[in-house]
């Protein structure tokens, strides 16, 4: 931590800069870039009002801030710093909560102080003031700027067709997609309302892709919500998911996902062959991450609702979501296990589980290797498939190496009603074998090792 002290340079109060001996003043602070100089010039200079410093280290919230203006004792932002006898300064409140510890050390070179008297720094606040206040102010200036020209894109979208509308959305999507002032102001315009009229039977990909990102990202009432819940909104929303780019396909996921938030909302509306379909296919394009996960999580909120299981089985997603486990991420790898487990609960769903050759196998290997929750779907899974088919199920799942993976669970940490699960299948797997023979599939000393 650099070391402040008071001197005189061509009648400049400066502060010691640090290891190098440099003596640092106001001006050269600005020059060098210390206090983030704007533009050659202080933003914000001739403002009457006082800002408070405590209010714009919340507000501003910066990931980097030089370091000379951090406190060594809880590394963040000094507000009223002090110094002391070693040379170190620290944050008022923290170094006292130091001394009140019972501790007579300084807490950055550790030597036994022989004063105990603080002083304060006020170079150093004036310095952590005027380079907060530069940004402040500037932050502020972007946000009045912002929230003018979402403002103003709002009102060319009344005015404008065609080509000028998917540029005016478009701007206004990537302000709305970085700016939370935007998009406050958007909401408090009616913006939500205005954007939503655009969705229809004879929207264009064009603007219902912008449209839709730009609702995406905005804080929707109940209102809004029932409001696109229309057939033709969500006939455009599908048919956007369908053929759109993968950002249009992942805005598309999220906001019909938002939708089924609202408590009225109605299973008929995802009970769409071409939506599951289209998730499906995104789902299975492995080049977009985020995409898997955006398919997999709206798919896993359509699996709430009991309508639409059976439609999801029918359009063949059992064995494309067990071929895609291996290939998956954790929390990928979770919402997969949860929709199949969901999809179990049906007899077609069960039956289409017990078909997929690798269903048991992967199932099998998930136990106890990512996380409880993986193996209690994946335990869940498997008591399905093998209380369906009980001879031939049960042989495959042993011959998996199941019964050892099944005393694990019953040795491990794992909950309870895991382990009484465990217990059960393993009591099911074990009727097609003789003591000596299932011990044995059991690999019981290993298993103990």
């Amino acid at each position: 931590m650099p070391m402040f002290q008071p001197s005189k340079r061509d009648g400049v109060v400066g502060f010691d800069g640090g290891g190098d001996g440099h003596i640092l003043d106001l001006d050269t602070a600005v020059k060098d870039g210390v206090l983030g100089g704007v533009d050659g010039g202080v933003v914000g200079a001739g403002v009457g009002e006082k800002l408070d410093l405590k209010k714009m280290i919340e507000e501003l919230d910066l990931s980097e801030v030089p370091s000379v203006f951090i406190c060594p004792i809880s590394l963040e932002p000094m507000q009223d710093p002090v110094t002391r006898c070693t040379g170190q300064t620290y944050e008022r409140s923290n170094i006292l909560k130091w001394f009140n510890l019972g501790h007579l050390t300084c807490p950055t070179t550790m030597q036994e102080l022989w004063d105990d008297s603080i002083t304060p720094n006020s170079t150093l606040y004036h310095l952590t003031y005027t380079w907060f206040s530069q940004k402040y102010l500037l932050m502020k200036k972007r946000s009045e700027d912002v929230q003018g020209r979402a403002s103003e894109l709002l009102e060319t979208l009344k005015k404008v067709k065609g080509q000028a509308r998917v540029q005016a959305l478009k701007e206004l999507q990537q302000v709305v997609g970085t700016h939370a002032t935007a998009r406050k102001t958007v909401i408090d315009e009616g913006g939500i309302a205005q954007i939503s009229s655009l969705l229809g039977p004879f929207t264009s990909h064009a603007v219902g892709s912008e449209a839709i990102a730009i609702l995406a990202n905005l804080s929707l009432d109940s209102e809004s919500k029932t409001n696109l819940m229309q057939p033709a909104k969500i006939s455009i929303m599908v048919d956007i998911l369908n053929e759109g780019s993968i950002e249009t396909k992942i805005n598309c996921t999220r906001l019909i996902e938002t939708l089924m938030e609202e408590k009225d909302f109605r299973s008929e509306i995802v009970s769409s062959h071409s939506l599951l379909v289209g998730l499906m296919r995104l789902v299975k394009d492995k080049r977009h991450k985020n995409g898997i996960l955006s398919g997999l999580s709206l798919l896993r909120t359509i699996c709430l609702h009991k309508e639409v299981r059976g439609l999801i089985v029918r359009i063949g997603a059992v064995s494309q979501l067990v071929e895609l486990l291996p290939a998956l991420d954790p929390e990928c790898l979770e919402l997969a296990l949860f929709i199949l487990d969901a999809l179990s609960s049906l007899q077609e769903g069960r039956l289409a589980l017990k078909d997929c050759s690798n269903t048991i196998p992967n199932m099998v290997r998930l136990l106890m290797r990512i996380s409880e929750s993986c193996t209690q779907y994946a335990l869940s899974i498997l008591w399905s498939v093998c209380k369906l088919a009980p001879e031939e199920c049960s042989s495959v799942a042993v011959e998996a190496g199941l019964a050892a993976k099944l005393l694990l669970v019953i040795q491990s940490g794992c909950s309870s009603v895991l382990k009484q699960r465990s217990a059960e299948l393993l009591k099911l797997c074990s009727l097609n074998y003789s003591d000596t023979i299932f011990i044995s599939k059991c690999k019981l000393t290993r298993t103990i090792q």
